[in-house]
């Protein structure tokens, strides 16, 4: 493959992750957070719905202050509480509350209806093959 061609490969990448992108922000305006928020809960949600601040501003790469902000505005909106870690009383808990739970679920469910749409005209042999190639270049993560 020349390097034009591996070029315009990278840009088709790249426009189908916009295109991802820009449907879950589409699914997340009606529940007023931004993608980073929204990242935020589903981390937290995967964590058993508990996880502590320093992990998610490790996991967002972000310094702690600004994962402070962010988990602020999500306990402002009743998505979230915090509390002292029992086992570390240096740390936050960051908890997901019924709210956040609920809100976590639909966005969860908003972000498969707008994969399924994109994937559709993959078969099943096709979604296992373009896996395998995504973990050579990108491997998964958790949020």
């Amino acid at each position: 493959m020349t390097a034009p061609d591996r070029l315009a490969l990278v840009d088709r990448l790249a426009g189908t992750a916009h295109r991802m992108r820009r449907a879950s922000q589409q699914a997340l305006s009606p529940l007023g957070l931004t993608p980073a928020q929204e990242r935020v809960l589903r981390f937290v949600a995967r964590r058993d719905g508990e996880a502590r601040m320093g992990e998610i501003a490790d996991r967002m790469g972000i310094v702690p202050r600004s994962a402070t902000g962010l988990v602020g505005a999500l306990e402002e909106a009743g998505l979230v509480h915090r509390s002292i870690d029992p086992a570390n009383r240096r740390s936050i808990l960051v908890a997901l509350t019924d709210a956040g739970r609920e809100v976590q679920q639909r966005m969860g469910q908003a972000r498969s209806d707008a994969a399924a749409a994109i994937l559709a005209p993959l078969s099943d042999a096709e979604l296992d093959q373009l896996s395998r190639l995504l973990d050579k270049i990108a491997p998964p993560r958790s949020c």
